[in-house]
């Protein structure tokens, strides 16, 4: 932390301030745009920020006010946040796919009187749901294509509010400074909304001392510099680009850059030379697929060379893993491996300079993360949520089923159910305008998780499902149905799936998504036809394909932890339809209950199933129609 850390009034604007006197000239944030990086400086980012704080102030933003945030990664989006928090507010990021529904629950919850939206598309939502939220007072956008035609007196530009702050500013010399020096570390900075899996998400009130608290159990595990690299583009409302992304450059020094668009990701990751990233656990999952689909479809004497290297690799991932050095006989091999596979398999990743990798959101299968560090890459799970930060993998320390070691300052018991407890300075304050869930999950000063897990006796926690979740069947062979779900997505062929069985069953079955591209791409090699999502899914070759991926996973599973029966799935769940949630969790209640009667045909006696199911065709259009679902055996 800087030098204000030791103050009780240290806030993130106190930081900012400091930070302008220290790197005045350095460039702190990069965007791409039109095929160029646009480069700020300290010194150019801070007068925006300054400027559209004024400019906040001039239009009555006041302490304790809050701003919604609604767009994707872009300075703008952390100028803006800076800028409130300066001025006294408090920010919630807004997710930009949300629908137009959505964002009046957030903005209407949080009592937003201000909201920062990046273009056109988002503007409209607002303006859609505009006469529901009497407090809001203000639109301000930061990309005005297509907006020029626009009259409504609630809309201003970034640019015009920052141009009345200058104005303001004469006006009011000084201003900005007592603003900033009123801040306390009790203050909250942040409404940071819960992923909503088991229902509306809660917004959890986090503090300056939060954050600090956060931020310094993380940094005593994780040496980051002012020479790493960041590309921000996980979501910004979410605790990981806040922490890992936000707080590292302010604390550290870190240089952020912007991708071009969410599509250009990792082609902008590549190009920068990231040094440090995080990716959510279902990128790694899409990343893994992507290197096995790679495998698979290269030339033959390419696909030979990753056969030999890849158990290589392996091994010394393994070695790692344990604290085993290995001799010469295993690091020259491993040598060659990297120069001529792993090195251009990284490359082509955007993954050749990353010095730490981290990975959150769930927890993420043992396969992929086995597989992804053999690759080359420094991979660490960190385990927490909105309401505190848990643990993590050390360099040095770690066991791949696991989620870590418990940060310092940080405390955990397992109750005698196996839901996991913490406590600790990065705790939050509790949820905004719920004294109910407050109370129920902080009860006892402990937050309540609500996931199972243990910890062994070396200290590491281990993460299993939701304690609700977490099912027996009838023979009373108990099950973590997550579990299961992570490690069937290691297949290239699966991009989703969701694990049933209970007390009532004798057997667990599986309803799985197919991952469209991958198994397309499968289909046109084999000159197999297909016209939609739903028909490639019940072709019997691919039904005979997932059958095989199911197989393999069963080798590695306890017996009665087993997939006796799959039918795939002849659509993909989408966060649209709140089958998933914005951060791509499974709303799993939701789920069972919407897809009854798949379930119902997974335990039924039937080959075929005759049901109506949503059908997603490639031109958007959608259409429900009846349609033969394959029930598959797994012998």
């Amino acid at each position: 932390m800087g030098v204000a850390a030791a103050s009780a009034d240290f806030t993130i604007p106190k930081l900012l301030l400091e930070n302008q006197q220290k790197w005045t000239d350095k460039v702190w944030m990069r965007k791409k745009e039109l095929g160029f990086w646009r480069e700020y400086t300290w010194r150019e980012a801070c007068a925006n920020i300054k400027d559209f704080s004024l400019g906040l102030m001039s239009l009555g933003f006041q302490r304790g006010d809050v701003m919604a945030i609604l767009g994707d990664n872009d300075p703008h989006w952390f100028w803006a946040q800076l800028a409130a928090q300066a001025a006294g507010g408090m920010v919630t990021g807004v997710f930009s796919s949300s629908g137009a529904r959505e964002v009046k629950y957030f903005l209407e919850h949080s009592d937003a009187r201000v909201v920062v939206a990046q273009d056109q598309e988002q503007v409209d939502k607002i303006l859609e749901i505009k006469s529901e939220l009497p407090l809001l007072k203000k639109v301000i956008y930061w990309d005005a294509k297509g907006l020029r035609g626009y009259d409504d007196p609630i809309l201003a530009s970034f640019d015009s509010i920052r141009e009345t702050g200058v104005k303001y500013g004469q006006e009011h010399p000084g201003a900005f400074e007592e603003s900033v020096a009123k801040g306390r570390m009790s203050d909250l900075a942040l409404l940071m909304y819960t992923s909503g899996t088991t229902g509306l998400p809660k917004a959890a009130m986090v503090s300056y001392a939060s954050l600090i608290a956060s931020n310094t159990s993380f940094y005593s595990m994780n040496p980051i510099t002012e020479d790493d690299e960041w590309v921000s583009f996980i979501l910004p409302g979410w605790s990981a680009e806040q922490g890992l992304g936000l707080l590292a450059s302010l604390n550290r020094g870190v240089k952020m850059s912007f991708p071009e668009s969410q599509t250009t990701v990792q082609e902008n990751i590549r190009e920068i030379g990231a040094t440090v990233l995080m990716y959510p656990s279902r990128l790694w999952e899409m990343t893994a697929a992507t290197i096995q689909n790679k495998i698979a479809e290269t030339t033959f004497l390419k696909r030979q060379a990753f056969r030999l290297a890849l158990p290589i690799a392996y091994r010394v991932a393994d070695a790692k893993f344990s604290g085993q050095k290995l001799g010469w006989a295993w690091l020259m091999p491993h040598s060659i491996a990297r120069l001529l596979v792993l090195d251009p398999l990284r490359d082509k990743l955007g993954l050749l300079r990353i010095r730490v990798a981290f990975t959150a959101g769930s927890a993420l299968g043992p396969d992929v993360f086995r597989l992804i560090t053999a690759i080359g890459v420094d991979l660490r799970q960190l385990y927490g949520m909105t309401e505190i930060g848990v643990s993590q993998h050390t360099a040095t320390d770690i066991k791949v089923d696991s989620v870590g070691v418990i940060y310092p300052g940080t405390m955990v018991r397992i109750t005698d159910n196996g839901e996991i407890l913490a406590r600790g300075g990065s705790q939050v304050l509790g949820y905004y305008k719920n004294d109910k869930a407050t109370e129920e999950a902080f009860a006892g000063g402990w937050y309540h998780t609500g996931d199972a897990g243990h910890l062994d006796d070396d200290g590491h926690l281990y993460f299993l499902d939701r304690v609700e979740y977490m099912s027996r069947l009838a023979d009373g062979t108990q099950f973590a149905p997550q579990y299961i779900e992570s490690r069937l997505k290691f297949s290239p062929y699966i991009k989703d799936a969701f694990v049933v069985g209970d007390e009532s069953r004798s057997y667990i079955g599986a309803a799985v998504n197919i991952n469209y591209d991958n198994v397309g791409h499968w289909a046109e090699k084999k000159r197999i036809t297909y016209t939609t999502f739903a028909d490639l899914s019940q072709k019997p070759e691919v039904c005979r394909l997932i059958s095989g991926e199911v197989k393999n996973l069963n080798a590695k599973l306890p017996g009665g932890q087993r997939i006796h029966r799959f039918i795939n799935m002849p659509k993909e769940l989408d966060p649209d339809e709140a089958e998933l949630t914005r951060t791509m969790k499974l709303r799993r209640r939701l789920v069972e209950e919407r897809y009854q009667d798949f379930i119902s045909a997974l335990y039924g006696g039937k080959e075929k199933v005759a049901m109506d199911v949503p059908v997603f065709y490639r031109d958007g259009r959608r259409a429900v129609v009846k349609a033969e679902i394959t029930v598959n055996q797994v012998n």
